[in-house]
């Protein structure tokens, strides 16, 4: 009987996983390059009862990974704005290392070097900083990445690519630290840049918002069927006590 206490208890705390995600993904509806987090449930099977031959299912806490879907692209017009055209990212050197990001809202230092805009160095396929001449003027970049400056290539925007199913953490700048690392990406037709854009965040706030009310309501009858349960329980060892 208490089985299903254990099966409750394990699906409020996926309910609880899925209601973080959510918050964590309605904040930053209005993110550049925010990419949404999602969450994969697994079903457990166990015998919590040697007793008892039937096995009980109960829901994993669940693993985290991050929506593919692209954001909106804005046009800015702005020179030095660039947006991820397909499954890539741009790579900025951080004090936690290099970091991976959709947000291309860049600017150049005094020195001319070309900086997120958190002030993280933007890096190139070698992972390097990329390097420019502030006297020659606003920079003009193909859809490759490759930086042109009074008609001459001075220098290429990293993309890269990285398999994200093996962990992550989120970082500042929209950015991820991916466990495996990132590759840079190499004669790919379907991945690019555009310049003057931004890509906005992929979070879908209608749907974020259907899900925070499915989930509630879910939070909620779990509740109601475990005091239920809970009660059942008590009432049978009251009887079962008044028996003897």
């Amino acid at each position: 009987m208490q089985s299903g206490i254990y099966v409750g208890i394990s699906a409020q705390m996926a309910l609880e996983r899925r209601l973080n995600t959510i918050a964590d993904n309605m904040a930053n509806m209005n993110t550049v390059g925010f990419r949404a987090t999602e969450v994969k449930f697994d079903q457990l099977v166990s015998n919590i009862d040697n007793n008892i031959s039937a096995s009980v299912s109960f829901v994993s806490q669940g693993n985290d990974y991050l929506s593919t879907r692209a954001g909106e692209m804005q046009q800015t017009g702005n020179p030095l704005d660039f947006a991820v055209k397909g499954d890539a990212w741009l790579a900025l050197d951080t004090p936690s290392g290099q970091v991976l990001t959709r947000d291309g809202r860049f600017t150049m230092a005094e020195t001319g070097e070309l900086l997120s805009i958190r002030g993280y160095p933007v890096l190139d396929a070698g992972g390097g900083p990329i390097q420019l001449d502030r006297t020659a003027g606003p920079p003009s970049v193909g859809v490759d990445g490759r930086i042109f400056q009074n008609g001459k290539a001075v220098a290429s925007i990293g993309l890269f690519q990285a398999d994200l199913s093996k962990g992550f953490l989120r970082y500042d700048n929209s950015g991820v630290l991916p466990s495996g690392g990132a590759q840079p990406v190499v004669d790919n037709k379907d991945v690019g840049i555009l310049q003057g854009y931004i890509e906005q965040s992929n979070v879908n706030g209608i749907g974020e918002m259907t899900q925070l009310i499915s989930v509630n309501r879910n939070f909620e009858s779990i509740s109601s069927l475990m005091s239920s349960t809970e009660n059942t329980f008590t009432d049978a060892i009251k009887t079962l006590g008044g028996s003897q």
